[in-house]
């Protein structure tokens, strides 16, 4: 990590630092362990996994509990609900589809096994359906198409890597990424492969990764690598129309598309971009101090997004004017053990050192916010790396 930013960052900064009042806490709910699902929201419910093998079923309202389903493995999946059912994977190698009402199981399907790729693959694939067929990723390196209604395998193809990105379905095509470095369109009723792409790749990360799913923009197919690239390819036939590489930094997060621009963080660069999706150009970035995984929202007339350090950012889409920030308890009270004044890093604290899986648990400590936000009225539902899922009140 390098130090040494400009005045010109620090102040913005400083700028957020003051913002924190604007939005306020509805409710919180504990579970046992770290939170990356999403928040899926059907009538007065909202239901997210946990690292703790539970989904839970809450009343969006209050926070209280409906009802939990436990597996044997962490639920890393945002979850689906679909005609009273509720779809979601499991890193116990299984797929599920439980009673909207009670959770009671209705089938399950058992993959060839999960795999976690390394220290920073925090996610797993998440179901999407269409026509009554469940499409969803797997780390057995396969790709899925269910019937929705019994789990049957209607087909399956094999990628050479982990899939945990999350599917895209557009013009009768499933569209997803693998850890192999393949970007795959496949037919959605044979599971024929339609065409892929391969990503450039870099120096040290050779493979160009895929990790999160891709984003539709009229005829273009969106998404990140972790060769410091984003991509835009036509949908049709996988020619590339533009990229953009930020170097030194793997872009992880979904893109966010309203009207013809995107909004999507980075992880190293610390950054939150704005561009346009025709053409790729910059439009505008928000300079940050930690990294940006999971996807970005609109809420009221802002953007909103989770940041590894425990802050959720609400910005103005047209120039990146941070609005407002609302903070983790546990962001405010550990910040100063890993940031210094100019919200930089510590002198005493690296990233990316002999220690690594050691600063990377005292990162997540911060209550990091991998969830992709999600929001309804004016509440903001997301969940943290401290077992926390939360309802926030957006400013009006």
């Amino acid at each position: 990590m390098k130090t040494g930013k400009a005045t010109t960052i620090i102040f913005i900064l400083l700028l957020s630092h003051f913002a924190y009042s604007q939005n306020t806490l509805v409710w919180k709910f504990s579970t046992g362990s770290e939170v990356h699902s999403s928040a899926a929201i059907s009538n007065d419910n909202l239901f997210f996994g946990s690292g703790d093998n539970n989904l839970y079923a809450l009343d969006k309202r209050t926070g209280n509990l409906r009802w939990v389903y436990k597996t044997e493995g962490a639920i890393h999946s945002t979850p689906l609900v679909s005609d009273g059912r509720v779809y979601f994977n499991s890193k116990d190698g299984n797929i599920y589809s439980v009673q909207e009402t009670t959770g009671q199981l209705l089938w399950k399907f058992q993959t060839h096994g999960e795999k976690q790729y390394d220290l920073w693959d925090y996610y797993l694939s998440s179901p999407v359906i269409n026509d009554g067929i469940l499409y969803i990723g797997s780390g057995d390196s396969c790709i899925y198409a269910l019937d929705a209604q019994n789990g049957r395998c209607i087909w399956k193809y094999k990628t050479n890597g982990v899939i945990h990105a999350t599917p895209l379905f557009a013009y009768n095509t499933v569209y997803i990424g693998s850890f192999d470095g393949n970007f795959y369109a496949i037919d959605a009723k044979t599971g024929h492969l339609k065409w892929k792409f391969k990503t450039i790749g870099d120096m040290y990360f050779p493979k160009g990764e895929i990790q999160r799913g891709a984003a539709l923009y009229q005829n273009s197919i969106l998404f990140g690598s972790r060769d410091y690239n984003i991509y835009a390819l036509d949908a049709q036939t996988g020619t590339g129309i533009w990229n953009m590489k930020e170097i030194g930094s793997w872009i992880i997060a979904t893109p966010l598309v309203i009207g013809n621009n995107i909004y999507f963080g980075t992880s190293d660069s610390h950054l939150f971009y704005c561009m346009d999706a025709d053409g790729g150009t910059v439009k505008w970035k928000l300079p940050l101090n930690m990294r940006v995984y999971g996807t970005a929202c609109q809420a009221d007339e802002n953007i909103a997004f989770g940041c590894f350090n425990g802050k959720l950012y609400f910005v103005n889409p047209e120039n990146g004017k941070t609005i407002s920030i609302y903070q983790t308890d546990e962001s405010k009270l550990r910040y100063s053990t890993l940031y210094n004044q100019n919200y930089e890093f510590r002198s005493d604290f690296e990233l990316y050192g002999k220690e690594t899986k050691q600063s990377e648990k005292k990162i997540l400590s911060l209550g990091s916010i991998l969830s992709d936000p999600k929001v309804e009225g004016n509440i903001i539902y997301f969940g943290d790396a401290n077992g926390n899922f939360c309802a926030i009140r957006i400013k009006e």
